[in-house]
């Protein structure tokens, strides 16, 4: 008996010792530097991020939804000296007041500059001294399983702080506008309601994503806008308040195309975009599209369906002459068509 317990107490011993060499005091610095990554990158930004409080009109015509309105509160944050705030159009949208606090505690009054909802960015503004930017970052230099640290204000908790990794790059991300926001970056640093328009970082403080959705009931599945997309977007709503896009005016829906027109047309794909109606007036109507047509091609692309004809009616296509291909009755039609700038919503 007692040789059988002197061995359980030695085994006792080697795995006791086994577990203690689990962790070893090189995996203690790579913890501390973990750590010090992400304090030192939150000490960068985090003065920069700021809590906004928005109230907005309610939907209805009773007397007190007109007066109470609906509340609601996001986050942005400072990327110039002058104070202007880069944020989510869903947080700005059709505010009738917005209160911007920063992280000292001081509170102002914010004006909206610019509204993009296709892409869910907006740019507010703030006058107020002593005023801290973030750095705008390369999103282009992004890998996959790199630290991705997101700081915001869910659910009213000022300044909070989640740290992940950047789960997938170029994820494509369905806006309320109904158009999609292409290279969009996934994560898994938590993000709540409130944690909208926040900034994502890197190791080094730099902003790699503007915060902007979650997927519910998942866990760890988040989405932000790459930086490079905002700055884009950015130096439009500065210069216009809003982001110029062409448009045919035409209502589309994606569809397949039989095999057969596909073989004896020689076609690049197998889908199209079918014009359910024309809008009167456009550039559509103008140009003699007709209803059931199929979209097949833009200004020498294909376009495979309604995002394809979207992402190809950028602004330097307004008011230029551009083909059309469509398929109609089993022929392919070419037809000239200029596009006009899409109206704002």
């Amino acid at each position: 008996m007692y040789d059988i317990l002197q061995i359980m107490l030695n085994e006792g011993s080697q795995a006791e010792g086994n577990h203690t060499d689990e962790f070893s005091p090189e995996d203690g610095e790579l913890f501390d530097a973990y750590s010090q990554a992400v304090v030192d990158a939150v000490d960068k930004v985090g003065p920069s991020v700021v809590k906004i409080d928005v109230k907005k009109n309610a939907a209805g015509t009773g007397r007190n939804a007109a007066r109470e309105g609906v509340q609601g509160s996001g986050s942005g944050f400072i990327f110039t000296h002058d104070g202007f705030i880069l944020t989510n159009s869903h947080v700005a949208t059709r505010a009738r007041e917005m209160e911007v606090t920063l992280t000292d505690g001081r509170r102002f009054q914010a004006d909206l500059i610019g509204d993009d909802p296709y892409t869910d960015l907006a740019v507010i503004r703030i006058s107020a001294p002593n005023l801290l930017p973030a750095h705008l970052g390369e999103s282009r230099s992004i890998r996959v399983g790199q630290l991705a640290i997101a700081i915001g204000n869910p659910l009213g908790f000022q300044c909070s702080v989640t740290a992940g990794v950047v789960s997938a790059l170029g994820r494509s991300l369905r806006a309320q506008s109904g158009r999609l926001i292409h290279d969009v970056i996934q994560t898994d640093a938590a993000l709540n309601p409130g944690n909208s328009g926040g900034p994502l970082v890197n190791s080094r403080g730099e902003v790699i994503g503007i915060n902007t959705a979650i997927i519910l009931p998942a866990q760890g599945i988040c989405f932000a806008i790459a930086v490079n997309t905002a700055k884009v977007v950015v130096s439009q709503l500065l210069k216009h308040g809003k982001v110029k896009r062409g448009s045919v005016g035409v209502i589309g829906q994606n569809v397949a195309l039989p095999r057969r027109v596909v073989r004896f047309h020689g076609l690049s794909s197998e889908n199209g975009v079918r014009v359910v109606a024309v809008e009167p007036g456009s550039p559509a109507q103008k140009s003699g599209v007709q209803d059931g047509d199929v979209i097949l091609g833009y200004d020498g692309n294909t376009t495979s369906g309604i995002d394809d004809l979207h992402k190809l009616l950028s602004e330097e296509r307004i008011g230029k002459n551009s083909e059309l291909r469509v398929l109609r009755r089993n022929n392919i039609v070419t037809i000239s068509i200029v596009p006009e700038e899409l109206a704002s919503k």
